[in-house]
């Protein structure tokens, strides 16, 4: 079994911050790249921002400057600081993993079931 588990949505008002978290546990044997992902209403889900297990970051243009994606490589948890939050980024976030279980195994994706965030305005 492989779990991503995230925490760390809610609700908040505009201008406010949120952290999220989210932790890969069970059978692993090597993650590349950790990831955030979301999903509005009627809206396609799209990439927020992902991270290497290097540590190299890259964000979708509308998040720069607002959100850091972090990552404990020891823990297999990824982070998402979200600062100045606006409405518009309501939405449920997933966390992805592209990972091997086994050392011959191919790389999959993984993903949590999602946190909901909520800002209003």
């Amino acid at each position: 079994q492989l779990h991503l588990v995230e925490s760390g949505g809610g609700l908040v008002q505009a201008g406010g911050s949120l952290r999220l978290s989210c932790a890969a546990s069970g059978s692993i044997f090597i993650i590349r790249a950790m990831g955030w992902y979301r999903q509005a209403p009627g809206k396609q889900r799209e990439l927020v921002a992902a991270i290497t297990s290097g540590g190299s970051a890259n964000y979708t243009d509308i998040v720069k400057g607002r959100f850091t994606i972090s990552r404990d490589n020891r823990k297999n948890t990824v982070y998402l600081q979200m600062n100045s939050l606006k409405p518009e980024d309501t939405a449920v976030y997933y966390c992805n993993a592209n990972l091997k279980r086994t050392i011959l195994g191919g790389w999959n994706d993984y993903w949590g079931q999602g946190t909901q965030v909520t800002v209003s305005s």
